[in-house]
């Protein structure tokens, strides 16, 4: 099994000796994700801007490659579209456009028109409109569903392990939701709703990946009582380094896969989680064990009398 070590046995690494360089890194990068929400703001996808969804069903299945330019090329927008259930099962987004319902619904129309010239035998099985205030509600309830997975993560951990590690735990979380957040912003990639669900599954793979260390440093805690808690957070995350390398590496395998076979529908749920794994596994070793110098754990906690 040697040569499919990713890490070499018995390796440590000093990661603590860069532990500043990697705050101050951290701090500049979630500040200008702060400036490029406050600036540029995201590209919200039509979940959240709003439009009209329209389902249909094709005597074969079409090539959505042409099919999307062949819409696109109409001049009502972005249109995207999406696989689902039957090869032949489609589900088509036009983008809110400016103006009166009037308006919108012209470009529905331009679009059915369009799809059954390519498509005679097409069925329509449903056309829904996506107001503002719906788009509006959808995005206070995303926020909100990802402020109470941190908030439900940060009390998991403090009964868990103890209050210090809470704090770390949390503030690697926001750490890893707002530079992601940073990354859709500078490069406007669509941000909808499975993108809300990548951010959720980010928090969840950052806290799995935390909660590891976060366990061996509670165990070296008890065993290395003479060493610093300097020496400590390096020692524990040397020994977990080969479990945190293999779970991100493999989890970017099945990634990588679905970045190039899965479409451009995927595209940014994959985009944010591929980031998110890069962003979790550098957060557990340079933010959530490194902030455990400053609250400094109590040593022995948790030991039986």
């Amino acid at each position: 099994m040697k040569p499919l070590r990713l890490v070499p046995a018995g390796l440590r690494v000093p990661f603590m000796r860069y532990h500043k360089a990697a705050a101050a890194l951290s701090a500049v990068l979630f500040l200008a994700s702060g400036v490029l929400l406050a600036t540029t703001g995201l590209n919200f996808g039509i979940d959240f801007r709003g439009g009209t969804l329209i389902e249909i069903e094709t005597p074969t299945a079409p090539d959505l490659g042409r099919l999307r330019s062949e819409l696109n090329g109409l001049g009502v927008g972005d249109i995207s579209l999406q696989e689902f259930g039957a090869s032949n099962d489609i589900l088509i987004r036009v983008p809110l456009l400016e103006g009166d319902e009037a308006v919108q619904q012209a470009a529905v129309h331009t679009v059915q028109d369009a799809l059954s010239a390519l498509f005679p035998e097409i069925d329509y099985r449903r056309i829904e409109f996506v107001g503002p205030q719906v788009s509006g509600e959808l995005i206070s309830k995303g926020a909100q569903a990802v402020l109470v997975a941190i908030l439900l993560m940060m009390i998991y951990i403090w009964f868990r392990f103890e209050w210090q590690f809470g704090i770390g735990a949390v503030l690697a979380l926001v750490h890893d939701v707002g530079l992601t957040i940073g990354m859709f912003c500078l490069f406007q990639i669509d941000f909808d709703l499975p993108v809300v669900a990548a951010l959720l599954t980010i928090v969840g793979y950052s806290m799995n990946d935390t909660v590891v260390v976060y366990d061996r440093i509670r165990e070296n805690l008890r065993k290395f009582k003479q060493e610093s808690m300097l020496q400590i957070v390096d020692r524990s995350l040397s020994d977990t380094l080969s479990r945190t390398v293999v779970t991100s590496a493999t989890t970017l395998l099945a990634l990588a896969a679905l970045h190039v076979f899965g479409g451009e529908v995927i595209a940014p749920f994959v985009t944010a989680m591929i980031w998110g794994v890069l962003v979790g596994t550098y957060s557990s070793l340079f933010v959530a064990a490194p902030l455990l110098l400053y609250v400094k754990p109590v040593r022995g906690f948790g030991d039986e009398a």
